[in-house]
């Protein structure tokens, strides 16, 4: 007969070994079996248990059933009894052999000695520096992974161009219609109401002055520059791109942007470029419709409250504000647009496998989309007004 190896023994001791338990009358406790690594989890979830309806104060522990112990089991003693009462157990328990009485001693004075460690102090200033440099970090990754993702959007966008055979005309209208089309009314709507609110706060400040007649030249000039692209972006920022990262995401989620790429195919090339395209042609129409909206808002008010009619309006309008406002205005459009498309679309890419992950990341991109927009028309004033357009 093959000598047994060491390892067999071992395997064979193990599963003669017999899990340890505890039988409860009250409040007196009888300990049995053994109390070993090998049969933890039974023992903890036992021990929880009996902890649950009882204090361990009020214990009392037999150990006379007592088998094989480890400082594993030990450990679940002193938890279940308490260190105190599991020393003076150990020292005067019956049936225990000297060593099993030695090691519940050494783990019930380990245990009973044992503190929490103290909650490590930080100054007020190295706690702000700490948590500052932790978001300088993090948003240098963000600017990084951004520039990345703009980059590789841009070398796809450049070598699908000349290839019309790679283009993506359903999905390019299908984009143009659910961010340009459908997006129509709510930019008509509120770009209306804030010129209409615009030509009223200005009237009523030039009204001290006498010179309500500015109010014209008030709210074209806002709108043909700012406002009009300006909330058009905002817009697209909120509805848009939290519809792309959404989109995207739940691809994720569900493996099949993986598919995708199994088949041979480019992610940037079937679901960024058409979105980014699309946005790029709906963005300046949606901003020339603001305009043409904020500005009847404000004919509206000076025609109610300032009897300044329809074709006065107009005729001011012509006669005072230049065709460059509304060039200048219009030329912040494709690259809000780009921006919004781009950091939707990579906040889709970046959620982790999860609902709340993809709720996490729309909400991620929504805010960059609106700092970024706000951040890029804050930069073109000052350029343009630097360069005196």
């Amino acid at each position: 007969m093959a000598p047994t190896s060491p390892s067999s023994s071992a395997r064979t001791a193990s599963a003669a070994s017999v899990c340890g338990e505890i039988l409860a009358n009250d409040s007196q406790l009888t300990i049995q079996g053994d109390w070993i690594l090998d049969h933890y989890s039974e023992l903890q979830a036992r021990v929880r248990q009996i902890l649950g309806t009882h204090s361990s104060s009020n214990l009392q522990g037999d150990l006379s059933g007592l088998g094989r112990i480890d400082t594993a089991g030990a450990a679940l003693l002193a938890e279940l009894l308490g260190a105190p009462a599991l020393a003076d157990l150990a020292d005067t328990a019956s049936g225990l052999t000297e060593e099993r009485r030695a090691l519940l001693h050494a783990v019930a004075t380990a245990m009973g000695n044992r503190s929490e460690p103290a909650p490590p102090s930080y100054s007020p200033v190295k706690t702000f520096l700490a948590v500052t440099g932790q978001q300088v970090e993090e948003l240098y990754d963000l600017l990084r992974l951004l520039l990345a993702f703009i980059g590789e959007t841009l070398a796809a966008l450049a070598y699908n161009l000349p290839r019309p055979r790679r283009w993506r005309m359903t999905a390019f209208v299908a984009s143009i219609q659910d961010t340009g089309l459908n997006a129509l009314p709510i930019v008509a709507l509120l770009t209306f109401l804030v010129g209409a609110v615009v030509a009223f706060l200005g009237a009523t400040v030039l009204e001290s002055f006498g010179a309500t007649i500015y109010t014209v030249n008030l709210v074209a000039f806002s709108f043909l520059r700012e406002f009009g692209v300006l909330l058009a972006a905002i817009l697209l920022a909120g509805r848009t791109a939290s519809s792309f990262t959404a989109h995207i995401g739940a691809m994720k989620v569900n493996e099949e942007l993986d598919a995708i790429r199994t088949l041979g195919l480019s992610p940037v090339e079937l679901l960024v470029l058409p979105r980014v395209l699309a946005m790029m042609i709906s963005l300046p129409i949606l901003t020339f419709v603001g305009m043409i909206s904020g500005m009847i808002g404000g004919a509206a008010v000076c025609a109610m409250v300032l009897d300044i009619s329809p074709t006065q309006f107009l005729a001011i309008v012509e006669q005072d504000i230049a065709v460059r406002h509304f060039l200048v205005g219009l030329s912040k459009a494709p690259v809000f647009a780009f921006l919004i498309a781009v950091i939707g679309c990579l906040e889709g890419f970046k959620v982790s496998g999860s609902a709340q992950s993809v709720g996490e990341h729309t909400t991620s991109s929504v805010v960059q989309s609106i700092f970024m927009v706000i951040l890029l028309d804050s930069i073109a004033a000052l350029f343009f007004m630097e360069m005196g357009w």
